[in-house]
């Protein structure tokens, strides 16, 4: 989907955009309706590089897909809250209903202009299924420049002639003041939607046996390395793996074919091992500590791969009321052999 196609559908919907331009001609398409960070543009394309609902590609489309009561899962990158058993499980242990709080997605946001760019805010009050406690948080969203990585020396080489976008998130969140004594713990979650088919690409620093979180994953589909895993992301119906942090890098890359090109795109995220993962498989609520996930999605809610990464928790007994955390994303797009030198220099040789 293009830009341009975007941007008019979703503003005579009445969904304004917001269009963040980098330096170096890499442009983010902001959408308040959900907080997302609907497309990533290269300098030279108006193709978008993440994957948005094909309900998006008219405006008689759009606008009954935003008026529908079902999820406005328009796509791109998204930020929500941890631990998924509390805020997506209303009925918790009972895992029949999942619901996505609405005060978080699409909650919300409203957009602050400053000198260095749109801010997205959403304040909002939501409840903890297994305690019942409801809590005020705010969130805010912001985007600025993410240079190539591999714009210097013996590096440069390996992107010559390849299309690169890029920005870097910064995402606060903040327990309020009113719920100061809440016993509470919350993590961001971000979800960065890609399109599907592809092979998700995680280097470690040992050998890491990824932690099935539900479905049933083909095991040709899953290869475990000393240093990388390998998840081909092409099943039906839906699947999802965690990687410990503690043996995350703090990179994961999803590579996948786009017309006659390859796609390469990276997110690039801080790692604490001794942070507080709270986020945790729906039937094993005390196995902590999973920094990395992915998402395979084929389904009635669309055909889509998500890379996924938590932040430590704040609240509680983390002595934290607020967090930021800042992550880089970065895509490539050109030919096999490019991409695959690309992926080889930035996430492992084992590519």
């Amino acid at each position: 989907m293009t830009l341009g196609h975007l941007m008019e559908a979703l503003n005579r919907v009445g969904k304004p955009t917001e269009l963040y331009r980098s330096p170096d001609g890499s442009r983010a398409l902001m959408l308040p309706h959900g907080g997302r960070i609907l497309g990533l543009f290269s300098p030279q394309s108006e193709e978008n590089l993440f994957w948005t609902h094909p309900a998006l590609s008219s405006v008689e489309s759009a606008r009954r897909f935003y008026q529908s009561d079902a999820w406005h899962n328009s796509g791109g990158d998204r930020t929500w809250l941890s631990p998924e058993v509390d805020f997506f499980f209303p009925d918790f242990p009972d895992l029949k209903r999942y619901w996505q709080p609405r005060e978080l997605d699409p909650g919300n946001y409203r957009v602050i202009e400053a000198s260095a760019g749109a801010r997205m805010v959403n304040r909002a009050t939501v409840t903890l299924s297994r305690s019942q406690e409801r809590i005020e948080l705010e969130i805010v969203k912001a985007v600025s420049p993410a240079a190539n990585p591999l714009r210097y020396g013996k590096l440069l080489g390996e992107s010559e002639g390849v299309e690169y976008a890029g920005y870097t998130l910064q995402v606060s969140l903040e327990i309020r003041e009113a719920s100061a004594r809440s016993s509470a713990r919350v993590g961001i979650w971000n979800l960065l939607q890609m399109p599907h088919g592809g092979e998700l690409l995680i280097p470690t620093y040992v050998r890491a046996e990824p932690k099935a979180y539900f479905g049933t994953i083909p095991p040709e589909d899953l290869s475990v390395g000393d240093r990388l895993i390998r998840y081909r992301m092409g099943a039906s119906g839906e699947q999802k793996i965690g990687v410990r942090a503690v043996a995350t890098t703090g990179r994961g890359g999803y590579l996948c074919e786009t017309g006659d090109q390859s796609l390469l795109i990276i997110r690039n995220f801080s790692v604490n091992p001794s942070g507080e993962y709270i986020d945790v498989p729906w039937k094993e609520t005390e196995d902590y500590g999973y920094a990395f996930q992915a998402c395979n999605v084929n389904s009635a809610l669309g055909s889509f791969s998500e890379l996924e990464y938590h932040v430590p928790a704040i609240g509680k007994d983390t002595g934290l009321r607020c967090c930021q955390d800042t992550s880089q994303v970065w895509a490539f797009r050109g030919s096999g052999e490019q991409i695959q030198r690309v992926a080889r220099s930035l996430l492992s040789p084992h590519v």
